[in-house]
Order: structure tokens, then C-alpha cells, then sequence
């Protein structure tokens, strides 16, 4: 015989007057989580309450009901009402929608409590994301939302932009497949079709970390931060059609341009409107390049003006702001340091009283018309105009053979890529745009593993930076350019001398570094071997023989050993050059005499790389060697064991992260370490320490979780969006 169906009976519903309810002892939630009761209480009043109370007659000692209701299912939704009735917005005997459990139920009031709470299932983000999508669709702003959740209005649109990612992808989240902390990385591009190419590419790979799809989607795009865009403006990027990109997640630096071409065009065009204001000024020839190369200047003479005099009104404010300084200074002159506050409105009046300061420069109009000035763009983005310079060609007839005779000395024509010319100026104005070309050809990311020689190139550049390390050393070191500078005239006096046309045949012949890295100009020892340069060209009389050999002998001897150093310094030639065997440039052995010069040179200024100021980086060195050459460097640095996590990552990724763990390590390559040191440490040299345990190594490193972590975590909750 079938056994029938048991009948399934609900407990019915009634309105309570709420002073007849109580919160039951039996309620299991004794934590707070979620909303606050507050925020509650006011979606109740926006709202009314949603889901009903749960309740049970209170019962008296003999078994009888009370006529109170008791709650084990409902309490915060209980708090919220009593918050409501606290400030007067509820009346007491309002009726509550509640469910009445009887009370000689066989279900425990506990475990009512139990089941309301473990029972309901959270929201998918998903489903939140596309609810709000939702009310925006049906007429609700940002802050609406905002205010009805409880939410800032960024929350708002952060869930809105992850509504926004290619419906494909969606899915995949719905399905667990991706991570919420990959799909905020998608929002960064909004094109689908990108995205859903940059998960094609990712999805099989080891690495899908949300900064390697941020990077994807913005490797043809620019930052806003980048030099070009601070000088073009955003805003003039934007009225010109350009479009941006934003990462609402995390810190974009001001997001990303993406037309690169549009961008390079407008810096074009206000680096030539720049060039062709200054022209006015009357010069010969303008020449405008984005990126300078350091030793620009070489081969022309730089005319010296004289600094502009300040108008009256600018006199009376620098007066102004240097009795201000003074009285500060006076005021605080007993204390051993001064308070905060004051210390920085002095900082801010040094800063005005220098502007005032800076004077342009007047220079002979007869010189103006024979000499030029470059246009450029500095590091930060800044206009940058440096005036006066005069090729040999458009010398005085009187000074033609001298500054000729100087120029085929030096082999170099001091000229960059020329441009077009400006029309309606009255001379020719020379404008270049493209910037400096490296031409240093990148090596195939497919090799054997074999340690292979540096690139020629590399090299090149490499020893350039130690080429100017030397330089600025020995101009510190007066001993040992006097030792240097007897070793030459040793060397001429003893063994050939073929020069003719001197009294004496020494002399120092600036050495242009033709193949040089980008970082070159704004390097440490750069600043140092100029700022040296221009305070002794600032007290020399130049341009009068009779004049500069009285200021020469009136030197004491350390001033005169001083300057010694400094003009020695410019000979100095530890370049690394491509050997001709036919006679032209330098012969193989020619080249091994001179890097060992320079070993010695570097052993006696005491020369540390690493202190002038060079480092690993992808531009300078990792992107530039085979991936063996990386791990080698890594390996040396931090052990086997990091070397190994990085052993399975693509060329690229391998020099990001190298770059970053070298940072700081003080690892030099084998161009670039004292030779001297390899000796007496009995390792590879400076700059190579000794191969430390592989046991804990990789436990105090910093390293991201995709070389760290099995697999990618799936944990995601909404806080990530928020």
C-alpha cells in the first residue's frame, strides 16, 4: 500500500504592535557583521521592512501565554525598528508583519535562529553588478545608488565598470573560471574584443595576474605621467580627439593615453610653434629634438651673455622676500633648529627669491646672428631652451682656421638630424621631432642557454657610463690626473712622437661617446662632471690669452692642481670601440691597452659603479642580454633558488622582475666591475657576491604571488570591489 504524502503546515502571519515584542535570549548571532544596525534602521524607513519578524508567545510559569512575542529570528531587523522608535520616526504600537511559531512547537527557537541565518544565500557580485546596471538603466544617478546601498558613489561606478567587461567574460566569472581580482583588471580597456584577445592569450598560461592583464590591455597606450603627455596636457590631448583609459581599482597615475601617434604629433607641433617664437629672437638656427643626447653641445662654442637686469618692480620683491628671509633668520638665529612652519616658508621664499634670481641671458646681436639654440623637452615634461651655441662653419673669417683645426681634432661636427625648414622666420630654423635612435638591436628571447658574449653594442654603452664615471673621478682627483697626465708625456718623450705644430706635444681631446644609453645625460656623475664644468668656466677669462695665462699663474696650487684634473678628465676614453683591422679607429691590441689603462685609472680614484649611480634595469641591461645572461645575473645576486622561480617566465617578464629583485643588490656586469676587486674577493669581480644558500633564500624575498603561489587564488569577495 502507498504511503501518502505528509502534509507540509506553515506557520501563520499576523501585525504585532511592536511594544508587545521582545528579543529572544535564543537568537544565535552574537557578532555584529554586515550593515550596521543604523544604516538598517534607515533602509527600513526608505523601504519599509521586507521580510517579516519571526516570533513565539512568551509563556508565564503555568504555561499561559503572556500576550508578549518573543523574537529568535529577526533581531537586528528588531534593533532597527526599536532605533526608529528611539528617535520618534515609529510609534510604539505600530503593527510588525511577523510569522507566529506555536509554542508547543517541536522545532527550537534556537534552531529557528540557526536555519535564518545559514540558510540564505549571499548575492552573486555578478548579479549585484547588473543590478545596479539596472536602476542606472531605469533612471537612477550615481548617488542615488550610492545613498540607497550605503555605498560611496566610486563604489558605484567600480561595480558599474565591472558590469561593463565583455559579456564573455562575464560567464566565465558567473562560473568561477576567473577571479574577481582578474575581471577588475579587464575594466582598465573597455574594448571587448581586446579583452576577450588578451584572455585568449592568457588563459593557458602560468601567468594571469591581474597586473599582467593590465599591462596587455595598455602596452600600445601611454601614461599619463610620461614626459610627452605632461607637456602636451591631457586636456589638449583630449579637445584633439585623443581617448583615455582609467583603472578605477587601484592607483593609475592619472591614467593612460591611448593614441600614441596623436600624442607624438601635438608634442611636435608645440615643440615646433616653441621653436618658431624663440626664432623671432633672431637666431641662426634652432634645432629641436625631444630627447637630447648628453654631449650635444660638442664641437660648438657657447657664446656668454650677460644676465638680463631685474625691473624695479621685480627688484622691490626680491628686496621684499630677502628681508623676510633675514628676519625669520634673525628671529630664530639662537635655537638649534628651526620649527617646522618656519623652516618651510624659508624653503618657499629661497624658491621665489631663485626664480627672481634666474636672470635670461642678453647676448651681442652680432653673435645672435651667428650662433643657434636647441629645443627640447626635460625629464619632467618641462619646455627646456638652451641659447647660444655657434658652429665652426659660421665662425668669424678671423677665427676660421683656429675653430677648423679644433674641429678635425675632435672628428666631430657637433650637428644633430636636420629638419625642415620654417618658412616666414628670415633664416633657416632647423626642427627635428624624432627623438634620439639607440639603435641597439634587442636579442632573440630563443636560446640555448649558453652564456654568449655581451652585444657590441651593450658594450659600447656600458663603458660609456663608466667612460663618464672616470671622467668625473679623476676631476676630484688631482694626484692622479697628475699621475696620468706624466704617464702621456712619458710615453711621448721616451718612446714616439710624431705630432708637430706644439711646444708641447700633450693634450687632452674630448672623446664624444658616439654610442651611449638614453639614462646617460641624466645620470649622477653626469650632473657632477657639469656642474663642475660650468663653475670653473664661470671664473675663467676666456677668449683673451694674456689674460687667462695671469689668472692661471695667480692659482695657488691646489686651485691650479684642480683645474689640472678637470680638463684631464675630459680625455679620458675607457670606451669600449669596434676594431678595425685595416688602420681606421683603434687595432685589437690598441683596444685591450686601453681598458687595462683604464682598470688601473679605475683602481686608483677608487671607482664604484654602483656608487655613480648605475643599476640593472630592463632598458639599460636585461632587456638587452639572452635570458641566460639574466638568470646568471639573478643567480649571483640572490642565490639559485630565486634564479629558478624566474626560469620558466618569457623574456620580458623575466627582465621586470629581475630588474626589481636587483635593485638594490649592488650587482654590476663584468664590463663594469674593478678588476682589482675580483682579485682579492676571489669571485667574478665587484658587483658579483658570493652565491648565497638556497636553503630559505627565497623566504625573505618580496616576490609576487604568480612565482610564489600553485595557482592563482579564486577567494574573491565584494570588499575587493569596494
Amino acid at each position: 500500500m502507498a504511503k501518502s504524502a505528509q502534509k507540509v503546515t506553515l506557520s501563520p502571519s499576523r501585525d504585532i504592535p511592536f511594544d508587545k515584542l521582545v528579543l529572544s535570549q535564543s537568537n544565535v548571532r552574537r557578532i555584529k557583521a554586515g550593515i550596521s544596525v543604523e544604516e538598517l534602521a534607515e533602509d527600513i524607513a526608505r523601504r519599509g521592512l521586507l521580510q517579516s519578524l519571526s516570533v513565539r508567545p512568551v509563556l508565564a510559569d503555568d504555561g499561559s501565554e503572556t500576550g508578549k512575542f518573543e523574537i529568535p529570528a529577526g533581531g537586528r531587523r528588531f534593533q532597527a525598528l526599536s532605533l526608529l522608535v528611539k528617535q520618534k520616526r515609529l510609534a510604539k504600537t505600530t503593527p510588525i508583519p511577523c510569522i507566529v511559531r506555536d509554542a508547543t512547537s517541536a522545532i527550537l527557537a534556537e534552531d529557528d535562529s540557526l536555519a535564518e541565518n545559514m540558510q540564505r544565500a549571499a548575492l552573486h557580485p555578478l548579479d549585484q553588478f547588473r543590478a545596479f546596471v539596472a536602476l542606472r538603466e531605469k533612471g537612477q544617478g550615481d548617488e542615488e545608488i550610492a545613498a540607497a546601498f550605503f555605498v560611496t558613489p566610486q563604489v558605484v561606478k567600480q561595480r558599474l565598470k565591472l558590469a561593463a567587461v565583455a559579456p564573455a567574460l562575464l560567464e566565465l566569472y558567473a562560473e568561477d573560471e576567473m577571479t574577481l581580482e582578474q575581471l577588475m583588471a579587464f575594466t582598465v580597456n573597455p574594448d571587448h574584443e581586446r579583452q576577450i584577445q588578451v584572455w585568449e592569450a592568457i588563459k593557458s598560461s602560468w601567468n594571469k595576474e591581474p597586473y599582467q592583464i593590465r599591462r596587455m590591455l595598455t602596452e600600445t597606450s601611454v601614461r599619463a605621467s610620461d614626459r610627452r603627455a605632461v607637456f602636451v596636457g591631457v586636456e589638449a590631448y583630449e579637445a584633439a580627439g585623443g581617448t583615455m583609459l582609467h583603472d578605477l581599482f587601484q592607483g593609475d597615475d592619472g591614467g593612460w593615453l591611448e593614441d600614441p601617434a596623436l600624442l607624438d604629433r601635438l608634442v611636435s607641433e608645440k615643440l615646433q610653434a616653441e621653436a618658431e617664437a624663440i626664432a623671432t629672437e633672431g637666431w641662426k638656427w634652432i634645432e629641436v629634438s625631444l630627447d637630447l643626447p648628453y654631449g650635444y653641445s660638442h664641437g660648438l662654442r657657447r657664446l656668454s651673455g650677460d644676465p638680463a637686469p631685474m625691473t624695479d618692480d621685480e627688484g622691490a620683491a626680491h628686496a621684499k622676500l630677502l628681508a623676510e628671509y633675514r628676519a625669520l633668520e634673525e628671529q630664530y638665529e639662537g635655537q638649534d633648529e628651526f620649527p617646522e612652519e618656519i623652516d618651510a616658508r624659508l624653503g618657499e621664499l629661497e624658491v621665489a627669491m631663485e626664480k627672481l634670481e634666474a636672470r635670461p641671458l642678453i647676448f651681442d646681436e652680432e653673435e645672435i646672428a651667428r650662433a643657434g639654440a636647441f629645443v627640447t623637452l626635460d625629464r619632467y615634461g618641462e619646455l627646456a631652451v638652451y641659447r647660444g651655441f655657434v658652429r665652426p662653419e659660421d665662425e668669424p673669417r678671423e677665427d676660421a682656421d683656429v675653430h677648423s683645426g679644433e674641429q678635425a681634432a675632435d672628428g666631430q661636427g657637433g650637428e644633430l638630424s636636420a629638419g625642415s625648414n620654417v618658412d616666414g622666420i628670415g633664416h633657416g630654423t632647423v626642427i627635428t621631432s624624432a627623438g634620439q635612435a639607440l639603435g641597439a638591436n634587442v636579442p632573440d628571447d630563443e636560446d640555448d642557454g649558453a652564456l654568449k658574449p655581451l652585444p657590441e653594442r651593450l658594450i659600447m654603452e656600458l663603458t660609456a657610463h663608466r667612460t663618464l664615471a672616470l671622467r668625473e673621478a679623476v676631476g676630484r682627483s688631482p694626484d692622479v690626473a697628475l699621475t696620468l697626465l706624466l704617464l702621456k708625456l712619458v710615453n711621448d718623450t721616451f718612446r714616439t712622437s710624431s705630432s708637430a705644430g706644439s711646444c708641447l706635444e700633450a693634450s687632452v681631446r674630448h672623446v664624444y661617446m658616439s654610442a651611449q644609453a638614453s639614462d646617460l645625460k641624466d645620470s649622477v656623475v653626469a650632473k657632477l662632471v657639469d656642474d663642475r664644468h660650468t663653475e670653473w668656466e664661470a671664473d675663467l677669462p676666456l677668449g683673451d690669452d694674456a689674460a687667462l695665462w695671469d689668472y692661471l699663474t695667480s692659482l695657488d696650487q691646489g686651485s691650479r692642481l684642480s683645474l689640472l684634473a678637470h680638463c684631464l678628465s675630459f680625455g679620458i676614453n675607457a670606451l669600449h670601440e669596434k676594431v678595425n683591422p685595416y688602420g681606421a679607429g683603434i687595432s685589437a691590441s690598441g683596444l685591450t691597452k686601453r681598458m687595462a689603462q683604464s682598470d688601473l685609472v679605475a683602481q686608483a680614484v677608487d671607482l664604484d659603479m654602483v656608487e655613480a649611480g648605475w643599476e640593472p634595469t630592463a632598458d639599460t641591461y636585461l632587456n638587452r642580454v639572452p635570458k641566460a645572461r639574466i638568470l646568471e645575473a639573478v643567480r649571483e645576486a640572490k642565490g639559485e633558488g630565486t634564479a629558478q622561480l624566474l626560469d620558466h617566465l618569457k623574456k620580458g617578464e623575466m627582465a621586470t622582475e629581475a630588474e626589481r629583485l636587483l635593485k638594490g643588490s649592488g650587482w654590476l656586469p663584468e664590463v663594469l666591475r674593478r678588476h682589482d676587486l675580483e682579485a682579492l674577493d676571489g669571485v667574478e669581480g665587484q658587483g658579483a657576491p658570493e652565491l648565497v644558500s638556497d636553503a630559505g633564500q627565497t623566504e625573505d624575498l618580496d616576490l609576487p604571488a604568480f612565482l610564489t603561489a600553485d595557482l592563482p587564488s579564486n577567494d574573491a569577495s565584494m570588499m575587493a570591489a569596494e
